[in-house]
């Protein structure tokens, strides 16, 4: 065994605690570490809170519970011996291989910490850009945590609470994220809402299999979302939302704008000094590691990888989740000299929720919709829960809210 395994303690740090981040560090915990002492595993991430994102849009309709979805940390990690740092990370040093963490908040140099690491695993996930419009920072929300989400809900609430007429929502963008706010919104607002989606290609769900490009389609009309194809936004105000449609501005009115277009790679990432691609995503082999430095792991929406047979994997959670699985396995193999594997992505096809109760999947040569889709939806995200006791814990609460409804 080379010298450096054989020291005590290794330090595996992971950056940022999604489905890549935290299902590598528990897929770690899990490892027989019997013959060699069991690393240091240490988890950041600037929130306190793993969230499931895929159902995020849930805490919209009142479906989910924050809890169900968004479970802390400390009781994910409890009784693991991983440890967790709620922190900002503001450097990464690969030559000493340490990372500069600041206190979450805080802009002091008295809160800046010095983690050191003998395996480093990049997981810090994508940011929405918020500059590819004038006005997009200061009156566009986007929706990729459970901050956003309470941001929108207040939002609803005080227009519900309200004698204002209808509100006037603008969602850019009609991947997966926009497809599902709009239908999840136009099941809150009913009659009160005015949703209009805005997507610069030709055609919504661009990326998506047919089936689930049709169901979509059907589901917005029966909710009565207006649609705008091969349209581009122009800038976006307090009130008002310029669109660009072959070159002619036209100004709309507006209550509020969501922003769900794009992801972009951290400043922190783009700045290492390793091989990225032109959207700023690390290069890394296909078994997960950085060129240059097979200390480092990168994965998720950061990473810029083909898999064993040569396939370009898609910057999506259900990636994430698979790769989080290869990456435990390599640093667990890596540091008791076993042989690593590369990664072989299963495609399992796509799922996405059409509104309360509704859903669509295609996949494995399967495809649904409905009030079948939602369950089967529910229940495969169910069994991708971090851990046991938080999935028996969602699943009991699942099975009795509607018996509960019933007495009630």
């Amino acid at each position: 065994m080379s010298e450096q395994k054989s020291e005590q303690n290794q330090k595996i740090c992971i950056l940022g605690g999604g489905f890549g981040g935290l299902y590598t560090a528990l897929r770690l915990s899990q490892m027989p570490w019997q013959g060699i002492s069991k690393p240091e595993i240490t988890l950041v991430d600037q929130h306190d809170r793993f969230v499931f994102l895929p159902l995020l849009y849930e805490l919209l309709t009142g479906e989910l519970q924050t809890w169900e979805i968004a479970p802390p940390y400390a009781e994910l990690l409890a009784n693991t011996g991983i440890r967790f740092h709620q922190a900002v990370v503001e450097g990464i040093n690969i030559m000493d291989k340490q990372v500069r963490l600041s206190s979450v908040g805080g802009n002091s140099s008295s809160n800046i910490t010095e983690l050191p690491y003998d395996r480093l695993v990049l997981a810090l996930g994508g940011e929405t850009p918020l500059d590819m419009a004038p006005g997009v920072a200061e009156h566009a929300l986007p929706f990729r945590t459970v901050n956003h989400a309470y941001q929108l809900a207040e939002r609803l609430s005080i227009f519900e609470e309200s004698s204002q007429d209808k509100l006037r929502v603008a969602i850019i963008g009609a991947g997966y994220s926009g497809v599902e706010l709009a239908c999840k919104l136009a099941d809150r607002l009913g009659d009160r809402g005015r949703i209009r989606l805005v997507e610069l290609s030709d055609t919504i769900l661009r990326a998506s299999p047919e089936f689930n490009r049709e169901a979509a389609k059907k589901a917005l009309e029966a909710k009565k979302v207006w649609i705008d194809l091969e349209t581009g936004v122009a800038k976006v105000t307090a009130d008002t939302l310029d669109l660009n449609y072959k070159g002619q501005i036209d100004t709309i009115p507006t209550d509020l704008v969501l922003w769900t277009v794009g992801t972009q790679v951290a400043a922190v990432v783009k700045s290492l000094p390793l091989s990225h691609n032109t959207r700023g995503q690390l290069t890394t082999t296909n078994t997960l590691q950085a060129l240059e430095h097979p200390e480092i792991y990168a994965l998720g929406d950061l990473a810029d990888c083909k898999d064993a047979n040569g396939q370009q994997i898609p910057t999506t959670a259900q990636a994430a989740f698979q790769q989080a699985d290869y990456v435990g396995w390599n640093l667990w193999a890596d540091l008791t000299d076993r042989p690593i594997l590369p990664f072989r992505y299963q495609n399992l096809g796509e799922m996405m929720t059409l509104g309360k109760d509704n859903a669509t999947l295609a996949g494995l040569g399967i495809t649904l919709e409905g009030n079948l889709a939602h369950v089967v939806r529910r229940l495969a995200y169910l069994s991708r829960m971090p851990t046991l006791e938080h999935q028996l814990k969602v699943g009991v609460s699942w099975i009795a809210k509607p018996l509960l409804d019933l007495v009630n």
